[in-house]
């Protein structure tokens, strides 16, 4: 039998994955078995654990561009992805897929729809949706062809087809081709979302670009087989670039979530709407009709290609977290360079307020997940701290330093401050030995709002980092902030009250303390408990 170097690539991945595996399945054994974990508070040089179960990453490579679908049928979601090997072969980013009912557990059905070859349109694969048609009974997957070959297809991106009857074994269809000749650009014809409107019409929309400028071209069809060109549905202001886009309809307001390209903003966004048309004119001649005062920006530069799906009752957005070179936790991606490509599985759940804008906020799954109660133990103080039997006073610049954290952690507390301005955090990766550590600041921003910011503290830290910050919140009216805090491995996400989330990738958290701190400020914390997956 002749050896291909297909074959060879595959086979390298497999051993890949058998080394990791192995490495993953020592990495609890290598810990010091003699070290007291309990008493010690000095910082531990540690590693992720093989699995991620709740932020979700494959055992080999990554995940890029989550495609969330309900699953009618079968009642589930369906998470599609495209699989980032690091490194790639010629041909890349097959579709693979996932499993859940919560959010918060996954089941993976590996590769679904794979690449064409390296003459193909469809060589590489790039974002797309699905949908199920009652009316065939059949499931749709809309994904984009990326040309690896533009001497062999003439064009480098066009929207392609693939049909399923139980949403588990796809057949590409090789008659259907969306093609951008002689409208839009011949390299940026991508991410094709389809949604129903209240008429029982098919809308797709493509992120491309016309005459130069991004648009979102539109196409309307009654059988998801035909489709007709209905213009552009959305101009993108100034030189941005819309990716990955996602419209759907949430009780009066219409919404498109999107994630922004340029290397100066880079988050996940949204607009709105009270009708199709509305949503529409939010852009029109750059207008820039934002659906709040932070530009609807919905988390950190942590949280990208976030696609949202709904069981009819709550409305959840998948994303991926980037990893770090190197694992180092300042190396972010800053502008005018980009994070990494592809990392974990986030999701959060989708939240409506009375006057139509969202916020993200908790995943009931992950908070049931982790419900095991663990010690919390105080292993060292800094500066002015007092505590009783409900809690901890902190004044000034002060910290309390809490035992170790295990792999997988949910952090719950409740910071009562004196003052509209004050400043607090949480730092990870931290003992009383720690050159440095990395915190999470609630810092004041004037104007009564508060942004949370990304710091490395410590004798070496360097302080603030470029480009991990959140966005702009109100400060509670009572200065008083619900805080979660979650964590898989390095990948974590603060929560305060039900207006911000916030994620990060932190390398290092895992048996490492943690703590509490003031800047400057009067603080009051209660309600401090820490949780872990039960058995």
């Amino acid at each position: 039998m002749q050896i291909t170097p297909a074959m060879k690539y595959y086979s390298t991945l497999i051993l890949s994955a058998i080394a990791i595996t192995c490495m993953g399945c020592s990495d609890d054994t290598v810990e010091p078995t003699s070290k007291d974990w309990d008493n010690t508070a000095t910082l531990f040089e540690t590693t992720d654990a093989a699995r991620f179960d709740t932020y979700y990453k494959p055992q080999v490579g990554y995940v890029g561009d989550p495609m969330p679908f309900y699953d009618p049928q079968a009642k589930d979601f369906k998470i599609f992805y495209l699989q980032e090997f690091r490194p790639n072969s010629t041909t890349f980013h097959p579709f693979w897929c996932l499993i859940t009912t919560d959010a918060a557990s996954y089941q993976s059905l590996g590769e679904v729809i794979p690449t064409g070859s390296i003459t193909d349109l469809d060589g590489a694969l790039g974002t797309g949706c699905t949908v199920y048609n009652d009316a065939d009974r059949t499931y749709y997957t809309f994904y984009t062809g990326h040309s690896c070959d533009v001497a062999s297809t003439g064009i480098g991106e066009g929207v392609m087809m693939a049909t399923s009857q139980d949403c588990r074994t796809w057949r590409k269809n090789p008659a259907f081709l969306l093609s951008p000749l002689g409208e839009y650009s011949t390299s940026d014809f991508r991410d094709p979302c389809v949604f129903k409107d209240d008429a029982g019409i098919y809308h797709m929309l493509v992120s491309t670009q016309k005459s130069g400028k991004g648009v979102i071209a539109e196409y309307t069809s009654t059988d998801l087989n035909n489709w007709t060109s209905a213009g552009v549905f959305m101009t993108m202001m100034w030189d941005r670039f819309y990716e990955c886009p996602d419209v759907f309809r949430m009780g009066d307001w219409w919404y498109m979530v999107y994630s922004e390209k340029h290397a100066a903003v880079r988050r996940v966004q949204y607009f709105k709407g009270r009708t199709l048309e509305e949503l529409k004119s939010c852009t029109a001649n750059d207008a820039g009709l934002w659906p709040d005062y932070r530009e609807g920006m919905l988390d950190s530069r942590a949280f990208y290609a976030g696609k949202t799906a709904s069981d009819g009752t709550d409305r959840y957005i998948w994303g991926w977290c980037p990893t770090r070179p190197g694992n180092d936790n300042t190396n972010v991606g800053a502008y005018p360079a980009e994070p990494e490509w592809a990392g974990a599985l986030v999701a959060h759940k989708l939240i409506q307020h009375p006057d139509g804008t969202l916020t993200l906020g908790r995943v009931d799954g992950i908070i049931e997940k982790y419900s095991q109660p663990m010690a919390l133990k105080v292993m060292n103080t800094e500066g002015n701290v007092s505590a009783d039997n409900s809690g901890y006073s902190l004044s000034g610049d002060a910290s309390v330093l809490f035992n170790r954290l295990g792999n997988c952690n949910r952090i719950e507390f409740t910071a009562t401050a004196t003052s509209p301005d004050a400043k607090f955090g949480v730092s990870l990766v931290r003992g009383i030995d720690s050159a440095k550590y990395y915190s999470m600041v609630v810092n004041p921003e004037g104007s009564g709002r508060h942004k949370i910011n990304f710091e490395e503290e410590g004798p070496e830290g360097c302080g603030f980092v470029n480009g991990a910050d959140g966005y702009v919140f109100d400060t509670p009216a009572d200065n008083t902030y619900r805080i979660t805090i979650i964590n898989d491995n390095s990948v974590c996400t603060m929560y305060i009250n039900d207006d911000v989330a916030f994620t990060a990738r932190v390398y290092g958290i895992r048996k490492n303390c943690w703590s509490i701190n003031s800047y400057g400020s009067d603080i009051r914390i209660s309600d401090l408990q820490v949780y872990q997956a039960g058995e």
